[in-house]
């Protein structure tokens, strides 16, 4: 168990955000506003109230916009990890990022994809997952969501949550669940990447044939917008939460 809160954490928001197009021609997709707030800010305030400090952002589509919103963002000691020449991928990325931190234990957080309605007074999401995380016994931890807490989603079943926690790709099986986005591991797991890009699929497969891909299901309700069409949907399900509707 994690005897200590984490403070650091890579967010992954080079992408292009093609299937947000048009709004993506004219701004990268994590500074979209849903409900009058950009995406990413979703993410920073939910590391910030984990208790994060300092968190790596790569940025890569309209990067220059990207660098003035993330220097002006008051609660985390931001690094950028510049990739204007190349995209990463999300392994490579990562990678990347990683080697901007303290070695050790990290989160990892997609910026186009973020939560809302946590229990007041009980640990975050995020803390809930870094408490779960044991690196003796597993690679990653990720966040996990039933598909009926979903909005936006594609409806894809990710992962296959068991009763220890373990993941294994869906097939079929009574606990199907959706990756939240968020991930918990040790950077050491990265040590034999390589520093081109590449899909962090690679290493959730290679952990689920050693046994060591374990999930965390999450509170709330979870949010992704990935076309145009989904914004109103989103901002339908926030404007609920906040009436308490």
């Amino acid at each position: 168990m994690t005897l200590v809160p984490l403070t650091q954490a890579v967010v992954l928001a080079a992408g292009l955000g093609t299937r947000l197009r048009p709004i993506t021609d004219t701004m990268p997709k994590p500074l979209v506003p849903v409900a009058g707030k950009p995406m990413i800010d979703y993410g920073l305030d939910a590391l910030a109230d984990a208790g994060v400090s300092r968190a790596v952002v790569n940025v890569h589509h309209f990067a220059d916009r990207m660098e003035a919103h993330l220097a002006a963002y008051p609660r985390l000691d931001i690094i950028i990890s510049d990739e204007r020449a190349e995209l990463m991928n999300s392994g490579g990325g990562l990678k990347k990022g990683l080697s901007l931190l303290d070695p050790g234990i990290a989160y990892v957080m997609n910026a186009d994809l973020f939560w809302i309605g946590e229990k007041h007074g009980s640990p975050t999401n995020l803390q809930k997952l870094a408490g779960f995380f044991n690196p003796e016994r597993m690679d990653m931890a990720l966040l996990c969501v039933p598909l009926e807490r979903t909005t936006g989603h594609n409806g894809k079943r990710d992962f296959q949550l068991d009763q220890d926690g373990r993941l294994s790709r869906y097939v079929d099986g009574d606990n199907p669940v959706v990756y939240a986005g968020a991930i918990v591991l040790h950077s050491s797991l990265l040590d034999d990447a390589p520093d081109d890009a590449f899909n962090l699929n690679i290493y959730f497969d290679r952990a689920i044939s050693k046994g060591r891909l374990f999930g965390v299901v999450m509170d709330g309700e979870w949010i992704t917008v990935g076309t145009p069409d989904a914004l109103p949907e989103a901002e339908a399900v926030i404007a609920r939460h906040s009436t308490g509707v």
